[in-house]
């Protein structure tokens, strides 16, 4: 199961409503690259395969390819803002590592 914060939830559904997105799932991907092997994506999507899990969580649907999916089982996706800079956190219970400014990880 992957889930995401309130915070996150209404982060998402102001940037749908200003983009005019709000048909739209968004896609969750964990991709090759950065130093410590793996980078996180997410985006707006509407074209899904059958090969597709999907979620619902606070009203915002998750869509996570089946290579990705074993990366992120059980992840919480969060939105901070701080001191440096705000975004999307990906809580991954699964991560063994990360490189030294938090933007790969490795597991």
């Amino acid at each position: 199961m992957i889930s995401i914060t309130d915070r996150a939830a209404a982060k998402v559904k102001e940037i749908a409503e200003a983009e005019d997105l709000t048909s739209q799932g968004l896609r969750l991907r964990v991709v090759g690259g950065g130093c410590a092997g793996f980078t996180y994506d997410l985006y707006f999507e509407d074209q899904t395969t059958d090969m597709d899990e999907h979620f619902e969580s606070k009203g915002v649907k998750l869509y996570v390819d089946p290579l990705s999916f074993q990366y992120l089982s059980d992840t919480e996706i969060d939105y901070v803002e701080g001191v440096h800079g705000s975004g999307f956190k990906f809580n991954n219970p699964n991560v063994t590592g990360s490189c030294g400014c938090g933007s790969s990880v490795k597991f």
